[in-house]
């Protein structure tokens, strides 16, 4: 025991003691940045919402109410909300980023109403081109007054001794002037399997389907790395202007990853890209021998093949003829024993198959080929990207061996103007059936098919939610039985297009431990009013805690 004459210091010790224990309890923790006041969306299982949310070194390390994350987090970044919600940033879980990025300097078709259109821009276009090559992409003849394809006829007198190369909106038919043809060597007995050269009356009408475009694609110069490294950046800005902070990039080569790795390496890519191969037989042999490969930004995870074409060109393969087209049932890219060689080759490895498949003929081939080898439950994750026209008998397909119909929310309003007149009465009601896939396995994939689809993440929700066009038609929806829920449209934007490249743990949705990839909106996009929904603005968007975008 102390003596009287020393009374004073344990007293002075105790004080000291009480004051360290108090100011150790007060300390808050650190954060490079912390958010609060908004409206949360975490995208969690329950769906929770919170107030605010505290971040350090790009990772989400709290949520929580306002009170409970000032109170125990300082940080010298903090952002009031003001209100606003906020959500994952959006994941597009099928779109062509790197193509859309380097189509900077070709002709956008997009919204043309005529050939005449059409014809008035390429030349136009041809005036300032940087190549000798005119390329235009993006037109569509549905939207024509005549509805049928285009022939070169103008093209050849207008451009006799320069080759001309226009591809159509789905990227499935091309219309090339004599030029073209002739560089490649392309004439009336030309055969090529998984396409077509079109004839009529005996002479070539410039349209080339699927598989024949290639013939002329291939001789076109590609643009310089330094040109592409570039369009790859205003792409992204693009995407990070509408809240993308993820995208599948599907189908693309060696040299295109290694491009990608570049960007990452140098600073300028800070979007995510989760990215599947093109079906080649070197890339196969390559790949499968190294595995995947994971970076902080881009992942390569996965393959990509066709099956067959597009509807809106009638190369999409069916079981049955095309209602406005006498004996024709489209056609498969490929003979059957080509899709099931790649699937046996896949199953024992961890890359995934990703296959395109439009109709109900090219869905049940590969449907069928995937249940081969997969052999009912598993967690390969495979895909059927599109998934567009089924036969009712082959939905079960899907849950009874968990493949993933990767849709596109949008096709549906994009094409329900003429879907009806390739596919009749009732083979329409099993198109664009996305409620109906959902309940196979009670997750799925949105994404646009960019640059198919426009960009905008958007319009895939108020395609998916409404079933409707921009000016409200029609007035009930289309197919209104087959919308998704507001909750399931987002999870398919956010956690679910994580989970369809093996992502689903690091982000999707704003948990703890996960990266603090998040956009900030001007509206309430789950309460807003249906009109609304296509004039919702993104206000900032970030990845791994960092601004990448602010709307000025």
């Amino acid at each position: 025991m102390f003596s009287t004459k020393n009374n004073c210091i344990p007293s002075f010790v105790l004080f000291l003691f009480i004051a360290f224990s108090l100011g150790s309890c007060s300390q808050k923790i650190k954060a490079s940045l912390i958010v609060h006041n908004g409206v949360i969306y975490t995208v969690d299982n329950n769906f929770s919402i919170v107030e605010a949310m505290a971040i350090e070194n790009g990772k989400i390390i709290a949520l929580g109410s306002n009170k409970d994350i000032l109170n125990n987090y300082q940080s010298d970044a903090i952002i009031d909300a003001k209100g606003k919600t906020l959500f994952p940033g959006f994941i597009d879980a099928h779109c062509h980023f790197t193509g859309y990025a380097t189509d900077k300097w070709k002709c956008e078709l997009y919204g043309t109403k005529s050939f005449d259109e059409v014809i008035k821009k390429i030349q136009a276009y041809a005036t300032h081109a940087p190549m000798e090559w005119i390329y235009g992409h993006g037109w569509d003849q549905n939207d024509w007054p005549l509805k049928s394809f285009p022939n070169k006829n103008i093209l050849d007198s207008l451009f006799p001794n320069r080759p001309v190369f226009l591809k159509r909106i789905d990227g499935h038919a091309a219309l090339v002037n004599q030029k073209a043809l002739d560089i490649a060597g392309v004439n009336s007995k030309t055969k090529i399997t998984g396409g077509s050269v079109e004839i009529i009356n005996g002479k070539l009408t410039g349209m080339l389907i699927d598989n024949a475009m290639s013939l002329v694609d291939n001789k076109i110069p590609t643009v310089s790395d330094s040109l592409a490294l570039q369009y790859y950046t205003q792409a992204q800005e693009e995407c990070f202007a509408y809240g993308l902070t993820g995208v599948h990039d599907c189908g693309i080569n060696e040299h295109t990853v290694e491009l990608l790795m570049q960007a990452e390496k140098s600073g300028n890519l800070k979007m995510k890209v989760f990215a599947l191969l093109s079906d080649s037989a070197e890339y196969y042999n390559r790949w499968i021998s190294k595995g995947p490969y994971k970076s902080t930004l881009l992942h390569v995870g996965g393959f990509k093949l066709y099956a067959d074409g597009a509807l809106g060109s009638r190369g999409a393969c069916l079981l049955e003829n095309y209602s406005d087209k006498q004996d024709w049932k489209g056609f498969l890219l490929d003979k059957e024993t080509h899709f099931d060689q790649i699937a046996k080759l896949l199953v024992n490895t961890p890359f995934q198959m990703c296959t395109h498949a439009i109709g109900d003929s090219g869905n049940r081939t590969i449907l069928k080929i995937y249940a081969n080898v997969l052999k009912g439950k598993n967690d390969k994750r495979w895909r059927i990207e599109h998934a567009q026209v089924m036969n009712p008998l082959d939905f079960h397909f899907f849950g009874d061996n968990n493949i993933i119909p990767s849709v596109q929310p949008t096709h549906a309003t994009s094409d329900m103007y003429w879907a009806g007149d390739r596919l009749g009465s009732s083979r329409i009601k099993e198109a664009y059936a996305y409620k109906k896939l959902l309940q196979e396995n009670n997750w799925m994939p949105l994404g646009t098919d960019f640059p198919v689809e426009y960009i905008d993440p958007f319009k895939t929700f108020y395609a998916s939610v409404v079933r409707k066009d921009a000016n409200g038609f029609p007035k009930n929806g289309f197919q209104i039985e087959n919308a998704l829920t507001r909750e399931e449209t987002i999870r398919g934007m956010t956690l679910w297009a994580a989970k369809a490249a093996f992502e689903e743990k690091e982000k999707g949705s704003l948990e703890m431990g996960k990266s603090a990839d998040f956009i900030i909106l001007d509206k309430d996009l789950m309460k807003c009013k249906e009109a609304e929904i296509l004039s919702i603005k993104t206000l900032q968007t970030f990845i791994n805690g960092k601004s990448v975008f602010k709307r000025k």
